[in-house]
């Protein structure tokens, strides 16, 4: 996965955040996050939702995993962190969104985007909506 990540960010940062592959078409930002555990830097590339000009959203889906991933615990621990869109670095504070806002931005995400309706299908567990706010 490293290698693969590493070969998205590469590509995102070449093409001001357009990449191909299985993120093709799909909005795409770059976090930058802090192990919780490790304290080492980490970047993830994820699909977004734009919620308005200073908020975006993205969804801990983990590939329909029984765990959580482990940027959502990163995020729970040091929620100031920075994103990437196209060619703009963001300073961001991550929130988990909860009860009908949480549900009316993963109602979205999955009209836009099915595979995370097949991803919910796949899980036990709720998966987590995250809101990026800029700062």
């Amino acid at each position: 996965m490293d290698a693969q990540n590493s070969q998205v960010i590469k590509e995102f940062r070449a093409r001001d955040g357009k990449v191909g592959g299985m993120f093709e078409g799909m909005p795409l930002l770059l976090l930058h996050h802090v192990g919780a555990k490790t304290g080492a830097q980490r970047t993830n590339p994820m699909t977004y939702q734009r919620l308005d000009d200073t908020s975006f959203a993205v969804f801990g889906s983990n590939d329909a995993a029984p765990a959580h991933p482990n940027w959502y615990h990163n995020l729970r621990t040091h929620p100031r962190v920075t994103i990437e869109v196209g060619s703009q670095t963001i300073d961001v504070l991550a929130r988990v969104a909860e009860g009908a806002e949480r549900e009316r931005i993963w109602s979205r995400q999955k009209e836009l985007n099915p595979l995370f309706a097949e991803f919910e299908r796949r899980t036990t567990r709720e998966i987590p909506v995250v809101v990026l706010d800029a700062f």
